[in-house]
């Protein structure tokens, strides 16, 4: 991978990772067409970027993460994380596995570009609109509603915020929640990737980043753009919601994932 490889990876990550469009499967469809989705170093980039995006949420919610008096937010929090965290571990091998296989990380964007088309009609009465409203219940289930997720293509935004509106949140205080589990989440993700996970070449992930200096700037400089790039696509996205829904996501997700699927199914076949 070179450096402009390594910024365009940082700019697709920053930009889709809160979005219901699946970050994954956009930065898979990139460094296949570059034929670098099998390195080692790229696969850990793609996941250890994200410590950039998770970074912009507390940035622009810093008020309710540094609140330290409300302990009940960090108990949500840690309740609805649990769910990724035993379900990842345990089907890490088998998700690997399908990251390779683009014809259907395409179907799933296209299955869910279908099902966000008719999100705000099922969803259409919430009952919580402010935060403090979501009980520790409702929590779990929208965490568990996370792990949907799991199979590139589906969208960790896509599935919480569902899994949000299903539980009577507005479509609001759905993304905002999808945003806020994404902190814990990620994080272990980031943290598993670069100090546990053992990649093909029997190294891991640190010492890929200390393989040479350029892995460690291509890292940090990645990071960094993931950042600013996401803190603009939170904000874009939660205007976009706001006014008119969920259904140009669901558009975009059915016209991206046919001309992916016809990429990869006939064109690069």
């Amino acid at each position: 991978m070179d450096l402009i490889q390594a910024i365009l990876l940082a700019i697709v990550e920053g930009l889709t990772e809160y979005l219901p469009v699946s970050s994954t499967a956009h930065m898979i469809f990139v460094s296949s067409y570059y034929n670098i989705q099998n390195d080692d170093f790229v696969k850990l980039f793609q996941t250890a970027i994200q410590f950039g995006a998770i970074l912009a949420v507390v940035v622009l919610y810093w008020k309710k993460f540094f609140d330290f008096t409300r302990l009940n937010f960090y108990l949500k929090l840690f309740l609805a994380v649990l769910p990724a965290l035993f379900f990842g571990k345990l089907l890490d091998d088998k998700i690997d596995a399908v990251l390779g296989k683009t014809i259907y990380i395409a179907i799933m964007l296209i299955i869910g570009g279908i099902v966000l088309l008719f999100v705000d009609k099922w969803f259409k009465n919430p009952k919580t609109e402010h935060e403090k409203d979501i009980t520790l219940k409702q929590a779990v289930i929208i965490g568990f509603w996370q792990c949907l997720a799991m199979m590139p293509g589906t969208s960790r935004s896509a599935a919480s915020i569902i899994g949000g509106m299903q539980q009577g949140l507005s479509r609001k205080l759905a993304a905002e929640f999808s945003f806020f589990l994404a902190v814990p989440t990620m994080l272990a993700v980031t943290v598993y990737s670069i100090a546990i996970k053992k990649y093909e070449s029997g190294k891991i992930g640190y010492e890929l980043l200390l393989e040479n200096p350029q892995n460690m700037n291509m890292f940090l400089l990645g990071n960094v753009i993931a950042f600013v790039v996401a803190i603009l696509a939170i904000k874009f996205f939660i205007n976009i919601i706001s006014k008119y829904g969920f259904k140009p996501w669901g558009y975009y997700r059915i016209i991206v994932g046919i001309i992916l699927l016809i990429y990869f199914g006939y064109i690069k076949a």
